[in-house]
């Protein structure tokens, strides 16, 4: 993913013009939620457009978003960025987020990304850079203080992604930056039990730790290789371990609800998702 062809000027440009839409980093914790925040990966609405997507959000109750780039592309001009956060505004759905990016040692385009994420109010960029990228992002976390949430992947293939589990990225990040940390996504970390590897996503939370600054909460079935909601009997996610270790470790991040089955009418499953997370949050106290 590339952000575009933007100058910092123009970007500097178009977060000064939205400043009066959006709060830049500013979470809402729910009550219903335990006092997490909780909102959605655009992804889950790929077949929809910005409008749909939005229209969908607000009819399902929930006020943040982590964007993905059909929805907010990169190479938005500064008139069509401004015209875009007016259109949050107006389904007071705030971007969060942003991702999943590439970054890699090139620091101007890595910078780029910096300034886009700037420009639309992201607290992080959830992302998948390359082992070479860590010396320009301790810098530009630093400049910026917008985190880089790693995102693994899970199974590539027949092989591993690069970013399997919370071991892998916590050995990359350690000694660098401490904004440089990890969205883990539950869902591909259950996957790799195809590989033979059963990751317990409580356990994985837990040893991100303060690191942990997003998450993508998603549950799967392994024999079918698709999402299913949240309580599906063949799903093998515990939403309430998942909170629990949460809590433990502090999170003050962005819990993205994220579903890829049904891609052309998610809305229902996700309500159910909702409603089975409302429910754990409720019983965890």
């Amino acid at each position: 993913m590339q952000a575009g062809h933007l100058s910092r000027r123009s970007f500097l440009a178009a977060a000064a013009s939205t400043s009066c839409l959006m709060t830049s980093r500013s979470l809402q914790a729910a009550p219903d939620f335990g006092g997490f925040t909780v909102g959605v990966q655009s992804y889950t609405f790929r077949n929809f457009d910005l409008e749909g997507m939005l229209k969908r959000t607000k009819q399902l109750g929930l006020k943040h978003a982590e964007f993905f780039s059909k929805h907010i592309p990169t190479d938005s001009t500064p008139e069509k960025l401004t015209a875009i956060l007016k259109l949050c505004k107006e389904y007071e759905v705030t971007p969060i987020g942003f991702g999943v990016s590439g970054f890699s040692k090139n620091h101007d385009a890595n910078r780029k990304l910096f300034e886009f994420g700037k420009a639309i109010g992201a607290n992080y960029l959830s992302a998948d850079p390359s082992m070479d990228s860590f010396d320009s992002l301790d810098k530009l976390c630093e400049e910026y203080k917008i985190a880089i949430a790693i995102h693994p992947h899970g199974p590539v293939g027949k092989g591993r992604h690069q970013w399997c589990s919370a071991e892998v990225i916590l050995r990359a990040v350690k000694d660098h930056h401490k904004l440089i940390g990890t969205c883990l996504d539950t869902g591909h970390l259950l996957r790799m039990e195809q590989l033979g590897e059963k990751l317990d996503p409580a356990e994985q939370i837990k040893l991100m730790g303060e690191r942990n600054f997003a998450l993508h909460l998603k549950d799967y079935d392994n024999k079918k290789r698709e999402d299913v909601p949240f309580g599906d009997p063949a799903g093998q996610l515990d939403v309430q371990a998942v909170l629990k270790a949460l809590k433990s470790a502090k999170f003050t991040g962005h819990i993205a609800i994220e579903y890829e089955a049904n891609p052309d009418d998610p809305a229902p499953d996700v309500k159910k998702c909702i409603a089975h997370l409302k429910n754990a949050a409720e019983k965890l106290g």
